[in-house]
């Protein structure tokens, strides 16, 4: 009963993508990203004779996640051939021309002929999904041809289905895995508890990531005149939810100077934030050095800078926590930059707690909890400082989970 039940779930799901398409820009790339794609994927491996390694992700976050182990992989079998399948089109789209990988593809909706049918094709020898979905007739093909098959960056809380006393079903689909590396102690014990015995603790990839961001970041002179021998806030991934809380601190701030970048960069989005501020601004791509000099923001209104866009900061503020879920917080914290979010769903991202514990992160629910946080960090440097040594080594503290993991995957073929 389980698997007829996931089985029309599925089908229902790519019928309503198919019903919203032509009125949804998302859901029509979702669609159209998949015509046709068993006939490219034949051409593109009719001729492939090196072992195919395939990574499967969800979207960019899963992405990130495991791009450290890509890339290590690329680097110790510069022979392999490497695919990236993407469920997301906000994965895809951003990620089809990634270098690192010979062949980026959609995955393919779950059903059981799909399933059978890509792996005819591709012939992977190694199979890695990276940290969320379990797809149920790619992992059962996959692991009936004893194809080596592993998670990697998993996480597990006991709100999810695994852990329902209905849940036998999806706890099934776990044990298809040879291996699960997971992030923390917590998700070890949690699938130990339901009988998944084939995990351990490996840690976070994306730290490995944010590290290698640091030590060769993208520069921008533009923004290093903006920012010299000011303190300024770096305000990344924000969303309108995040700047109610942040227009009355921004306008009514003194001498300090602000990066945005939004969430949303459309032309609508960036208008209506800057229908919000009351202080002197330009967008990124309308500074020059002359009206640099006279804003007090900059508005980063393009993709592909933020990561690197911490280093100009003292401390900052990351967006999420009112919407979808909390961005990525370790970009900034790699820089040594104290953080400040909101309160929401934060047991899905682990490390804002062990942050706020340790004192390098601030969260908040009300415009006073914000405006206090806004103003220590703002006013007293010692406080800053010590939040900003507490962010740097808890980052240190958690590197090297992309060592452990390929000390185990590379055994797959040596």
């Amino acid at each position: 009963m389980a698997i007829i039940l996931y089985n029309l779930s599925v089908r229902f799901y790519r019928l309503v993508i198919g019903l919203v398409a032509p009125f949804n820009e998302k859901a029509k790339k979702f669609v159209s990203g998949r015509v046709g794609i068993f006939d490219r994927l034949a051409k593109d491996f009719s001729d492939i004779k090196k072992p195919v390694i395939w990574f499967h992700c969800a979207s960019l976050g899963e992405f990130e996640q495991g791009r450290p182990v890509i890339e290590a992989f690329r680097n110790s079998k510069p022979n392999n051939k490497i695919l990236i399948t993407f469920f997301s089109p906000s994965g895809y789209e951003l990620r089809k021309n990634y270098t690192e990988a010979d062949f980026v593809y959609y995955l393919p909706i779950d059903t059981k002929k799909n399933a059978k049918r890509f792996l005819d094709i591709v012939n992977p020898a190694l199979v890695i999904f990276v940290k969320y979905e379990f797809w149920y007739h790619y992992l059962k093909q996959t692991n009936e041809r004893n194809i080596p098959l592993y998670c990697i960056s998993a996480l597990f809380n006991e709100k999810q289905r695994f852990f329902k006393p209905n849940g036998g079903f999806f706890r099934k689909t776990l044990n298809l895995f040879d291996h699960i590396f997971v992030q923390n102690e917590k998700s070890e014990k949690l699938l130990q508890q339901i009988n998944i015995k084939q995990v351990s603790v490996a840690g976070d990839t994306r730290f490995d990531r944010v590290v290698d961001t640091v030590s060769n970041p993208k520069h921008f002179p533009l923004v290093a005149q903006f920012s010299k021998n000011a303190l300024t806030m770096v305000i990344g991934s924000c969303w309108p939810a995040d700047m109610a809380f942040l227009f009355p601190i921004i306008n009514h701030s003194k001498n300090i100077k602000f990066i945005i970048a939004p969430h949303d960069v459309s032309e609508n989005s960036i208008k209506q934030l800057e229908k919000g501020l009351k202080l002197p601004h330009c967008r990124i791509t309308e500074a020059t050095p002359e009206n640099i000099d006279q804003s007090r923001i900059i508005i980063i209104n393009t993709i592909g800078m933020l990561s690197s866009l911490y280093q100009y900061g003292q401390f900052s503020y990351i967006g999420g926590a009112f919407g979808d879920g909390l961005h990525n917080i370790l970009e900034a914290v790699t820089f040594g930059l104290p953080v400040i979010f909101g309160n929401n769903n934060l047991e899905k991202f682990p490390e804002s707690l062990a942050l706020i514990e340790k004192g390098g992160a601030f969260s908040f629910t009300q415009q006073s909890e914000i405006e206090e946080h806004f103003a220590k960090l703002s006013t007293d440097t010692n406080f800053r400082n010590k939040a900003s040594e507490q962010c740097k080594a808890y980052i240190q503290e958690n590197t090297g989970a992309t060592a452990k993991i390929m000390d185990s995957l590379t055994q797959w073929n040596k």
